[in-house]
């Protein structure tokens, strides 16, 4: 779970260095990967954002 100033920043990450990495791999250690995006103040709790991944977009390999 990670925390943004802006879309914008989080779009930059995700595009680049290890998380880019990381993404190119995930299909070698998963089946599916779940995301979700919410524009908050505060994180949610664990427990509330395990149950939105529970109906968040799945990409599937």
């Amino acid at each position: 779970m990670t925390l943004w100033n802006s879309e914008n920043e989080l779009k930059e990450f995700a595009k680049t260095g290890a998380h880019l990495d990381a993404m190119r791999k995930s299909k070698h250690i998963a089946k599916e990967i779940r995301t979700i995006s919410i524009d908050a103040d505060i994180l949610p709790s664990w427990k509330e954002a395990k149950t939105l991944l529970q109906n968040a977009k799945v990409m599937t390999f």
